[in-house]
């Protein structure tokens, strides 16, 4: 087994928030007074038809409405009528798509103090237009959500001198454990309660590796394993003997459970994601680069949080790539499907200096996270944090400040009493 690797591990503190929108499309924004009652969607309606209309014409028009925000399905159906009502008044009549002039996809979406509808306009062959208006939140009482108690709970998995980047578990009779390492993949065989080594195959690589050495392993189905490194893609074989070939490469890794499909491209020099995915959040291909990304499924779209580099988190819907306010992270997050709660928990790590490090579960609701755990604690920092496979687990490394050995964890989530 190769010695212990005494470069300094990264898991950079997430910094001070600002709170912000931007959006990819050019477009005019309007923001709304606040009104007595926020139920009462007619003034928003209103605008938006105002400036659907102005783009469109008189004429007849397919519209569509999604909900990608915290409103319930009764606030969007109520929406939606509201705008055919107010168009209807403009001279806006409403056909099915292969008899449309135009075709409006309104999106329903919101912000950290706003709801924000998003409407895109395509006429023919010409550039689309995007028309918006925002819309004062609930207010913090009326929009608050009540979070789970849940537990996080740490397995043991591995432990050694040298460096591990990521853990996978093959499930089977007997049990199989694959160990990433710098230099090396290891295959593992449980046999009497213990793991037993059965072989190791090198990693090649031509060039050396950055000092903050990431890695991470994804199981396959017509093979075992595909790792990743930066600036190397590896290919197990499909049967033992374990068998790699490694090869040099700038494939985007996959992020967050492999039922999502979202890949994004690593820096081979550095120690973090440069912001460009693959194939993207909606219609949404890059973003701030990040150090880590956890996916939220939603009732109609998927809400993806990233960990910047620049010390903020960042929310995408698909449309909208949103600041979350100030949050006490740090860079390393995941999601899980544990079914507790909301469903989808995200685990962060802690943004403490000292030699111990913590994972929390948060849960994000209407756009805001909340704790949703007491932490986890290791001895010593976290220095990898990758969701299993299935996604209802996540792998955890940490480097004991004590002993100097790295040691592999499970985490799992339990719902509270």
């Amino acid at each position: 087994m190769p010695s212990a690797s005494h470069n300094p591990v990264y898991n950079a503190p997430i910094l001070d928030m600002r709170n912000s929108a931007r959006f990819s499309h050019i477009a005019i924004v309007l923001l709304l007074c606040p009104f007595v009652f926020a139920s009462n969607w007619q003034a928003p309606a209103e605008q938006l038809a105002q400036k659907i209309a102005a783009a469109t014409g008189p004429g007849a028009v397919a519209l569509d409405v999604a909900n990608r925000s915290s409103l319930s399905q009764a606030d969007a159906d109520e929406i939606r009528r509201q705008l055919i009502t107010e168009l209807a008044v403009l001279g806006v009549h409403f056909v099915s798509a292969d008899q449309a002039a135009a075709t409006v996809r309104v999106s329903l979406s919101e912000n950290l103090q706003n709801y924000v509808w998003v409407a895109e306009i395509h006429q023919g062959t010409n550039e689309p237009v995007v028309v918006m208006v925002a819309w004062p939140l609930l207010s913090p009482a009326m929009a608050e959500h009540p979070r789970s108690v849940l537990t996080i709970h740490k397995t043991l998995l591995f432990t050694d001198e040298s460096r591990i980047l990521d853990v996978a578990l093959l499930n089977g009779n007997p049990q199989h454990m694959i160990v990433l390492q710098p230099e090396n993949v290891v295959l593992f065989t449980l046999q009497n309660g213990h793991w037993q080594q059965d072989q190791a195959a090198p990693i090649t690589h031509s060039h050396p590796w950055p000092r903050d050495l990431r890695g991470r392993l994804v199981l396959r189905k017509d093979h075992l394993f595909d790792a990743y490194l930066p600036g190397v893609f590896c290919r197990s074989t499909a049967t033992a003997p374990l068998g790699l070939n490694c090869r040099d490469s700038d494939d985007p890794w996959p992020i967050g459970a492999a039922e999502f499909g979202l890949s994004a491209f690593f820096g081979p020099a550095r120690n973090f994601f440069t912001g460009a995915l693959s194939p993207g959040v909606g219609k949404q291909t890059t973003t701030s680069a990040f150090y880590s990304a956890a996916p939220l499924p939603r009732d109609k779209y998927m809400l993806w949080v990233f960990a910047a580099v620049d010390g903020q988190v960042h929310l995408l819907d698909g449309i909208t790539d949103q600041l979350a306010g100030k949050l006490d992270w740090g860079s390393d997050i995941v999601s899980v499907r544990s079914g507790c709660g909301i469903g989808w928990q995200i685990l962060a790590t802690g943004n403490s200096d000292g030699p111990a490090d913590t994972v929390k579960a948060f849960e994000i609701a209407d756009r805001q996270a909340g704790a949703a755990s007491e932490p986890a604690e290791f001895n010593g920092s976290v220095t990898a944090l990758w969701t299993e496979s299935d996604g209802t687990t996540a792998i955890a490394v940490s480097r004991n400040s004590e002993t100097g050995k790295y040691e592999a964890y499970r985490l799992s989530i339990t719902c509270g009493q």
